[in-house]
């Protein structure tokens, strides 16, 4: 990397973590002895403190003491028994199987060029496990296009060595993407030490490589999928390069066993030096034969690339393995890229895209202009095109999106299904349609599955603007806003899916209208659209306009339409909804989408165990066990002593730490409210627990 990029990464002390999967969390806290059951708790006594994503050095501290808030720790001498933080940074969201739709247009392929991020979510030390009271957040949400996520950072005086936070984790997994930690070993010129390599790399006296063994142990406790190992600290020799491709080598091994993955950067060569090559060659090919897949330095030429992809073939190895390095973390959607040279058009794609910093959509923007909805606008440049449609590229543009060649992805393959377009940020918190909070928030672990094209508007006339919104939502913080004329009737493209249709299948929509009126028409469609780009054989059924055995429940200016799928069998492929106008510009959102059999859903089963794990005056520490079925995500409420209830927060994991917390007048401990959300948004009986003052 340049050293431009270097100086910001390692100044800010830059860094990037994510967290776990789900079953593997709780299996790996059998393994080390903690009941399943009991794995939400702390293994250990912990202090009320508020819990951060973690972060080591391979072994040895660096000399000296860290800085304010920063704690040095050996990654070699982590178990996850003593981890006081397990129960927080655990993902919970199982990694989605995906299936690839017919492309929202002709020049989006599958099958050939992949996508890969390396984001830095947030500060190395300091990124905090459960979300913060800030809507200005990388709140990343076009995840129909990526395959890999690496979290991204590391810094010589932080740590070297980040496991990804559960928020970032179980949003990636519940739209199918794997993530990565991220092992750094920063150049000489910015703090890096060759100890450190060689720390990383130390065999024990079976010849192993304990900190591979380490690294696979911490992912699997975490539930996240695996490492990115970037080994940039120069001065080594052929015996340390040896080394580094037997310690990569076991730990492919290691991972593989466990279904974790390993991505080498391309930097150190096989002789122990640092010297990007920008291409496959013979001084990195071991390392990418020992690993499942390599970022190729920013150094490539198209005819680099080329020679790599077919490097890659005589290897046996697929091409598309191989991550074409595209630098965005300056300029974003405005950055010069020769485009031909990796993803052509007309011709077969050359390699893979590997995106470096591709938050810019947020950095980018000045501070008083970085609301979320500010946000959304520049993501959806970056990731679908200046048309801002999928189904129709803009393929004069120089950013060639994402959009224009890769085949967008989706998970929504199962009933019961429901979206309430919760993007994981909001203004303000809402539970059907009235504020249950003020305040600001982030907690990527809350997102919904996201309409993956965004958006698809197909109109004879006008088209109307479409998206996330923020002023106002049904459930969490976000809904839909389609706002225009509406000359001609508008279909919007909202989900593609795999959904079986039974017998007493219903389809819900909650909506409201703000401006104008407007006739509202379920889209459903039970084929395949006939060729990349065309629409959906959609069938309609109408919503709000006649009598046709629709249920309809009215709530704060939202109404929930229930609409049977009478007379339909097989599958539904893709829904959307088709809005014809009768009076004046409209401004309608779309606030939640459910599938689901008929009748009454039964609620998820109670937390149960809820408990204070630690406590530092208004500082408290809480945890529950989960019960048995599916749960979202769980809500955390304060019953006061007029019996009213503050919302506190949500999280998908059983810890939740909360701050600066008042006795209320007359009040002798304080009382909390733990309820399991399913997956239809129905809410379990409470869990309480009591602290006195």
């Amino acid at each position: 990397m340049n050293p431009a990029r270097r100086t910001v990464l390692i100044a800010a002390g830059a860094a990037a973590l994510t967290p776990a999967l789900p079953a593997a969390a709780a299996a790996a806290a059998d393994a080390t002895g903690t009941p399943a059951g009991a794995a939400a708790a702390a293994p250990r006594a912990a202090a009320a403190t508020a819990p951060y994503a973690s972060y080591w050095y391979p072994d040895s501290l660096p000399a000296g003491s860290p800085g304010p808030g920063i704690t040095w720790r050996s990654l070699k001498s982590w178990r996850a028994a003593d981890d006081p933080d397990l129960a927080f940074n655990a993902a919970t969201v199982p990694l989605a199987r995906r299936f690839t739709p017919t492309p929202a247009n002709p020049t989006a392929r599958s099958g050939q060029a992949r996508v890969q991020a390396l984001v830095s979510f947030g500060p190395t030390s300091n990124n905090p496990s459960q979300g913060s009271s800030t809507a200005d957040y990388y709140a990343l949400t076009h995840w129909a296009y990526l395959d890999e996520l690496v979290f991204w950072g590391g810094s010589a005086g932080e740590g070297l060595i980040l496991a990804p936070n559960a928020p970032v984790v179980d949003a990636a997994h519940r739209h199918g993407v794997p993530v990565l930690g991220n092992v750094f070993l920063p150049p000489v010129a910015y703090g890096g030490q060759l100890q450190w390599t060689r720390d990383l790399v130390q065999r024990d006296a079976t010849g192993h490589y304990p900190l591979a063994a380490q690294l696979v142990a911490v992912a699997a406790a975490y539930g996240f999928d695996g490492w990115f190992v970037n080994a940039e600290t120069g001065g080594g020799n052929t015996a340390l390069g040896t080394a580094m491709l037997g310690f990569v080598t076991e730990l492919k091994a290691l991972a593989a066993a466990r279904g974790q993955r390993v991505t080498w950067y391309d930097a150190m060569t096989v002789n122990g030096t640092v010297s990007w090559q920008g291409a496959l060659t013979s001084q990195n090919q071991a390392f990418f034969q020992a690993a499942d897949t390599m970022f190729v330095d920013f150094r490539w030429s198209a005819a680099t690339l080329a020679s790599s992809g077919t490097k890659a073939d005589r290897l046996g190895r697929s091409r598309y393995e191989l991550w074409a390095g595209v630098d965005v973390e300056s300029n974003g959607s405005g950055t010069s890229v020769n485009w031909d040279a990796i993803v052509p058009a007309g011709k077969p794609h050359l390699t893979s895209i590997g995106f470096y910093r591709p938050e810019w959509t947020r950095n980018h923007l000045p501070a008083d202009r970085r609301a979320p909805e500010d946000f959304h606008a520049a993501d959806d440049r970056f990731w679908t095109g200046r048309s801002l449609d999928p189904s129709r590229p803009d393929t004069s543009d120089p950013w060639r999106a994402p959009a224009l060649s890769v085949a967008d992805r989706s998970t929504v393959t199962s009933v019961p299904f429901a979206s309430v377009f919760n993007t994981g940020h909001g203004l303000r918190w809402y539970e059907e349609g009235a504020v249950v909070s003020e305040a600001p928030w982030n907690h990527l672990g809350l997102q919904d599955r996201l309409p993956s094209r965004r958006w698809v508007v197909r109109t004879a006339g006008e088209r109307p603007a479409v998206s996330f919104d923020f002023a106002d939502a049904w459930r969490g913080g976000s809904s839909v806003l389609v706002a225009g004329e509406l000359d001609q009737p508008v279909v919007v493209d909202v989900y593609a899916t795999r959904l079986p249709i039974g017998v007493n299948t219903v389809v819900d929509l909650t909506f409201r209208g703000e401006a104008g009126e407007v006739d509202v028409e379920l889209a459903m469609a039970t084929a395949e659209p006939s060729a990349p780009g065309a629409t959906p054989p959609y069938t309609y059924r109408a919503v709000n306009s006649v009598n046709d055995g629709t249920r309809v429940r009215s709530v704060n200016g939202w109404q929930t339409v229930t609409v049977p799928l009478t007379g339909l069998s097989g599958t539904v492929r893709a829904l959307g909804v088709r809005l014809t106008a009768t009076a004046g510009p409209v401004r309608w959102r779309l606030g939640g989408l459910a599938v689901r059999p008929d009748g009454t859903p039964t609620a998820p089963a109670a937390p149960s165990g809820a408990r204070v794990t630690a406590a530092n005056g208004g500082d408290l520490r809480l945890a529950w066990n989960t019960g048995p079925g599916t749960v979202r995500h769980y809500t955390l409420h304060r019953l006061l002593p007029d019996g009213t209830r503050r919302f506190l927060g949500a999280t998908a994991q059983r810890a939740w730490f909360v701050a600066g917390l008042r006795p209320e007048p007359g009040e002798t401990a304080a009382r909390f409210e733990v309820r399991a959300v399913g997956e239809l948004y129905n809410t379990s009986s409470p869990a309480t627990v009591t602290h006195p003052w």
